[in-house]
């Protein structure tokens, strides 16, 4: 097969980073900190709900991880990411206990899905539902909302451990207090204080019913329904609002984490391949076609960076979309594909990250 390839040299790493340095970093709880950085020359364009891709050596070893932005380019003149302390996590201690103002870090342009248009002229009622650190995306889609669309209003649902771990909690009370007849804050807490009168307990499916419920209700707004947190609760919120009939288009959800891209790895590093075979594709990146040997262990993407190719990535879980490619010809399985849209797919896009061949002639191109 290797005949049918025009030998080439590995791709050059391009310079594809922008360096952005840190302008201020503040506590939000014992374990989360938002890092505003500076805005860098031109200003870093995103839509709220994106994430940034910081880009960090270890030991050597270059690391990627994928932070949302937890400020809206329509309010915030600095951007920034909230980053919650991960037991082990190489990324969320160091950036916890060792990032000072003035330090460069590396990122990616940011990515995502995890947003909306916005208009003067809307007449919408956002429902938004969050879980731990998964308010991040949620607060640069709430403040864009309040100052763009004056006829909208936000019912927010926000799931944390007890008082003190709440994130941006003194943000969301001005917030609230500026807005009161426009934004409206639930806060639901797992394990509170006895002093606590709110919401409490698990957010169970029958909770989120009664929210999607009271949506449902106020036929006056049209309805948009954003969720960010565990798997399971966003399960159980897609469920409700598929059992009353939302249409798809209105729904949003963003993962930070994907079960299926884990186990699929896991079982892959034991040689549990599912019959998958060791074959040779071709990758086509910056207009060069390149042969690629994937073996049953590995994915396109970490086949093709063992070959040195200079190939776009970012969560690794295909999650994100950086990694994405067109497949112009044969079959690959994909362990999760929540990062695509159901056009993409159609489209033929698939994420390199979490594709495996099933056939000889796969042909995907990085555009």
């Amino acid at each position: 097969m290797f005949n049918l390839f025009k030998k080439k040299k590995p791709a050059a790493k391009s310079n594809t980073y922008l360096p952005l340095k840190v302008r201020e970093v503040v506590r939000e709880t014992s374990d989360t900190v938002t890092i505003y950085f500076e805005q860098p020359e031109p200003f870093l364009e995103y839509k709220p709900g994106q994430f940034l891709t910081l880009v960090m050596d270890f030991e050597g070893k270059e690391q990627r991880r994928s932070y949302s932005l937890c400020t809206s380019p329509f309010v915030d003149p600095f951007p920034g990411i909230s980053v919650k302390r991960v037991s082990e996590g190489l990324f969320s201690n160091f950036l916890n206990e060792k990032v000072f103002p003035g330090k460069t870090i590396n990122v990616l342009k940011p990515l995502g899905n995890f947003t909306t248009d916005f208009h003067s002229q809307n007449q919408k009622h956002f429902f938004l539902v969050a879980a731990g650190s998964g308010i991040t995306p949620i607060m640069g889609i709430l403040k864009s909302v309040l100052v763009n669309e004056p006829k909208s209003k936000v019912t927010l649902l926000y799931c944390s451990r007890n008082e003190e771990q709440i994130i941006f909690k003194k943000q969301l009370d001005a917030l609230v207090e500026k807005n009161p007849a426009r934004l409206e804050v639930i806060h639901n807490l797992s394990q509170p204080a006895e002093s606590w009168t709110g919401m409490r307990g698990r957010l169970s499916k029958e909770k989120l019913r009664e929210f999607a419920q009271s949506a449902e209700s106020d036929a006056s707004f049209q309805k948009e329904y954003f969720a960010c947190g565990p798997e399971g609760i966003m399960d159980n919120f897609e469920e409700v609002l598929q059992d009353l009939g939302v249409p798809s288009g209105q729904v949003h959800r963003e993962s930070f984490y994907s079960a299926a891209a884990d186990q699929a790895h896991e079982a892959a590093t034991h040689g549990q391949t599912g019959g998958v075979l060791t074959r040779d594709i071709t990758v086509v990146l910056e207009g060069e076609e390149h042969a690629v040997t994937v073996t049953p262990d590995k994915t396109i993407l970490e086949a093709g960076l063992a070959q040195d190719l200079n190939m776009p990535y970012s969560c690794q879980s295909g999650l994100c979309t950086a990694c994405r490619g067109k497949l112009l010809s044969g079959e690959v399985k994909m362990d999760e594909d929540a990062g695509l849209s159901p056009n993409e797919k159609e489209a033929g896009y698939v994420l390199c990250c979490v594709s495996r061949p099933l056939t000889d002639d796969v042909k995907v191109t990085i555009e």
